[in-house]
């Protein structure tokens, strides 16, 4: 995510190791530079290397905060006293794109973050830089939506793990495709299209491979003098780096086209746009009926209609939700799935959030839905825009209402914020990515960041639900021992004395 292999050989670097590796060759001639995050995990690997070192000197760094008990565990275990230096360099997060990051913790609550005041010395500023912090249960919406854009799609489609995409299963694929890595840092074509539609990538595909069939007859030509070959070998790591290119993007560009077809997911995507976006229950409720029909649909799909459903019509009179749950069982979605759609309404329901997400309350709000509505959609498939947008533009414009985003510190804003990090507590998406993209182009005097404890697609959002409610049905299962434990203890109480 940082840097790639052949970047750290520029730095003469040329051995990589994991900590976790067994079987590591014993080479006391070169010494160590490791580079972790301070886990129990990561800590106990250091220990046993340390006790059994491979290398002539160790030098330590932790990517965050390390506990006094773990140093002196490691300084017990240096009896060979080849550690020379261990340090705390703050870098414990992946820069995914230049506004983006991640912390990449899934169940990060299960943790204990340690705190210090002052720990970091930021710059001294006029408008000091503003934190936001928000919570994924105040939109739960946009995690479950079907995406256009190339990075966001590709993530809903496939999944970008630390900028790689696991290709294995997909039909056909040659062994080198098996998994590929897609870096705006390093590769151009995927810096210009991440954010486009998918319908501008096929295009744009056309045009890389055509510009790269006319450069590849002249990389092929004889090599008749030195000359020709001195060019041969200046040009072939560009020639080879362009091949590498088409070949992996044409690779996942057909992947996702084929998905598109298989699952059906344009008719599909339309009627998310509608869950998402307008008020007619009683269209959104046929086309959802309709779709669960389809042998096309998937079942993962099918249960993703009907969570929208779920959390838009919530409180509608005419719910029919019930009825919804009964044609997911008739078409074979499994119980996992079923069951879900009640997580996802728990986790991201009225009750739960903040926010309305789906009925503009103010005057200007109600006045563009309606001019939207009288011009037509421009692309039916991207109409939603997450909460976010409306959120960091309310921020900006100094109208943020502090009954819902309370400050830490003063009352108010006096001042427009220059820089802004948002931090969204349960994971951030592509999609609002994109958002805070097109705002730092809209707004050039305002610089916003946005983060999160992970980057989440569909898969990775429901699979945090389930988590949660599962944690919650353990509590309550656990508070009613609890009360079934005391209130035994109270009819024993009440129990007649024995006659004497």
């Amino acid at each position: 995510m940082v840097y790639t292999q052949s970047e750290i050989l520029q730095k003469e670097v040329y051995l990589f190791e994991r900590i976790d590796s067994p079987n590591r060759e014993i080479m006391k001639h070169l010494k160590a530079i490791c580079f972790l995050r301070p886990t129990k995990e990561n800590v106990d690997h250091l220990i046993q290397e340390l006790r059994r070192p491979k290398y002539s000197i160790y030098f330590i760094y932790f990517s965050n905060v390390i506990s006094k008990s773990d140093v002196k565990s490691l300084a017990e275990a240096d009896e060979q006293e080849v550690v020379a230096e261990v340090q705390e360099f703050y870098g414990d997060y992946i820069a995914v794109n230049p506004h983006l990051f991640s912390l990449n913790i899934l169940g990060c609550c299960q943790q204990v973050i340690t705190k210090e005041y002052e720990l970091f010395e930021f710059r001294r500023t006029e408008v000091p830089p503003l934190l936001l912090i928000l919570d994924r249960c105040d939109d739960a919406i946009t995690p479950l939506l079907n995406q256009w854009t190339y990075q966001a799609m590709v993530h809903e489609l496939l999944g970008i793990n630390n900028n790689r995409i696991d290709l294995s299963r997909v039909p056909g694929i040659s062994k080198d495709l098996r998994e590929v890595v897609l870096s705006a840092e390093n590769d151009e074509f995927y810096a210009n299209n991440m954010y486009l539609n998918f319908a501008e990538i096929g295009s744009n595909i056309k045009n890389l491979m055509e510009d790269f069939q006319k450069k590849k007859p002249k990389e092929q030509q004889k090599l008749e003098s030195i000359a020709d070959m001195k060019a041969f070998v200046e040009n072939y790591p560009q020639f080879k780096k362009m091949s590498g290119t088409v070949s992996k993007h044409v690779t996942v560009v057909g992947e996702l086209s084929r998905l598109v077809s298989e699952r059906n997911l344009l008719e599909v995507s339309e009627v998310e746009q509608e869950l998402a976006c307008q008020n007619d229950h009683s269209s959104a409720l046929q086309n959802v009926k309709r779709l669960l029909q389809n042998p096309k649909v998937t079942e993962f799909d099918a249960a993703r209609l009907v969570m929208l459903y779920a959390l838009h019509y919530e409180r509608h009179s005419s719910n029919s939700l019930p009825g919804l749950i009964m044609d997911l069982r008739n078409k074979g979605v499994s119980e996992k799935y079923r069951k879900l759609v009640s997580a996802v309404v728990e986790y991201g329901g009225k009750r739960v959030r903040g926010s309305d997400l789906f009925s503009p309350k103010d005057a200007v709000a109600i006045t563009k839905q309606f001019l939207k509505g009288l011009k037509g959609i421009e692309n039916v498939y991207t109409q939603h825009q997450p909460f976010l947008h409306e959120t960091l533009d309310h921020l900006i414009k100094g109208k943020l209402k502090e009954n819902l985003y309370p400050y830490l510190g003063p009352s108010t804003l006096r001042d427009r914020p220059q820089d802004i990090i948002v931090f969204v507590i349960g994971g951030a998406t592509y999609e609002e990515a994109l958002t805070v993209y097109n705002l730092n182009r809209a707004t050039p005097g305002v610089r916003t960041v946005l983060g999160g404890t992970t980057v989440h697609n569909t898969e990775r959002k429901l699979g945090s639900c389930d988590r949660i409610c599962i944690s919650k049905e353990e509590e309550s299962r656990r508070d009613s021992s609890s009360l079934m434990g005391i209130s035994g203890s109270v009819w024993k109480l009440l129990e007649p004395a024995p006659s004497l």
